[in-house]
């Protein structure tokens, strides 16, 4: 018979313990508070929503990762959240109605029914903000000068950009006369800058300047040079591609003044989230970690659906992956702070006292008849000692360890 070990955990599904929870959610109030004192309002989006709604305007990439179950009440489809985003744009366009820019964030866990890269969780914890009503750079510049100061602010150092902008493979996609299925194809191949590129290019693109045009974006990536390069490699391009150059160009030279310490990476062959994003994307990366701590970009028009398109442009910080990297250095302290113990006493002074000084913000921990403590278990460094009804606090030594 086969032995069942009840104690496992879903592959990707992981269980957030005590040192670690402490500095979730201590990293969490803090992002949320960076949010706060730059004009942003909290909202709390539900876990489940009918997946007419949830799955708006998201593309399928967004369908295939919605684990989907049938509401029992209604006999309709639900989905677990797997992206906040169209929650908060369902928000804006029927909850709010808010007639100016409307800026929102949020921290919540989504669920995925497969990781989206090999190392990441099903699970993660997103924080993040949208802003709605703006569809101008500014507000691309407002969201990702935020995310690197709340990335910053919590101990992110060397901090990288990864940008891009979806609108130069959209202009070059469209002007290509293939049907649906090439387009796919082109697309797949592109994303995961296939070495089977140049095949599929010469038995499919007969006009020589877009096969130089699709031959050449995978590698056109760099510093911010590589724009004067693109300029001259979509000489023939369609004109939204200029465009697309021209706003890039601006968000780097903004980025450079309002961050000067901030590398930025760009990738103009950048298809993550392609389906979904409608203009410049971003990414921000850490020197010591293994993948992506924040993603957003721009989304007009998701909240058509809900009978009012616009602009949108947001990010999204997986505060998992940011503990894991801000944690990983001892120096950061984001151990629990150590408490005090008190032992076993019906004395109703002993209770005032540890009134006053869990008043004070201190840890108390409060020991039960017979029970032989453990401190460095119960993580106490101190200890609650009665004399004549006099009470005070004491550091642990040797005769209480043993």
């Amino acid at each position: 018979m086969t032995k069942v070990d009840h104690w496992l955990l879903p592959e990707g599904i992981e269980e957030v313990l005590p040192n670690q929870a402490f500095a979730v959610e201590r990293l969490r109030r803090q992002l949320l508070d960076v949010y706060h004192v730059w004009g942003y309002d909290l909202v709390i989006p539900p876990l489940v929503e009918f997946t007419d709604s949830l799955l708006s305007g998201s593309g399928r990439d967004l369908d295939l990762l919605t684990f989907k179950l049938t509401d029992q009440l209604s006999g309709k489809t639900m989905g677990v959240s797997a992206d906040i985003t169209p929650q908060t744009a369902r928000m804006d366009a029927h909850s709010l109605r808010r007639a100016g820019p409307n800026r929102l964030c949020y921290a919540g866990t989504v669920l995925y029914t497969r990781p989206r890269s090999p190392i990441s969780s099903r699970s993660p914890l997103h924080v993040g903000v949208e802003l709605y009503g703006v569809s101008s750079l500014e507000a691309d510049l407002e969201v990702i000068s935020l995310m690197v100061e709340a990335l910053t602010d919590v101990g992110v150092d060397q901090l990288c950009l990864d940008l891009g902008h979806v609108g130069i493979y959209r202009s070059i996609e469209e002007s290509l006369p293939l049907d649906s299925g090439l387009k796919t194809e082109l697309f797949e191949l592109l994303q995961a800058k296939s070495c089977e590129l140049g095949g599929w290019v010469a038995n499919y693109i007969e006009d020589a300047d877009l096969a130089a045009i699709i031959m050449a974006l995978p590698s056109l990536s760099g510093n911010a040079a590589i724009l004067d390069a693109a300029r001259d490699l979509f000489a023939n391009a369609p004109g939204e591609v200029e465009l697309a150059l021209d706003e890039l160009q601006l968000v780097v030279d903004q980025l450079a003044e309002r961050c000067p310490h901030l590398q930025i990476y760009l990738d103009l062959c950048e298809l993550e989230g392609y389906h979904y994003h409608t203009g410049i994307v971003f990414a921000a990366y850490a020197q010591a970690a293994r993948q992506a701590l924040a993603n957003g970009g721009r989304y007009d028009d998701i909240g058509e659906s809900f009978g009012r398109a616009r602009p949108a442009t947001g990010f999204s910080i997986d505060l998992k992956a940011v503990v894991d990297l801000v944690t990983a250095d001892e120096s950061q302290g984001f151990d629990q702070p150590c408490g005090i113990y008190a032992p076993a006493s019906e004395d109703p002074g002993q209770e005032k006292f540890i009134r006053n000084l869990r008043a004070s913000n201190e840890r108390v921990v409060c020991g039960f008849s017979g029970q032989k403590p453990d401190y460095a278990e119960l993580r106490c460094d101190r200890i609650l000692v009665a004399d004549n009804g006099h009470f005070s606090v004491k550091p642990i030594i040797n005769e209480f360890q043993s």
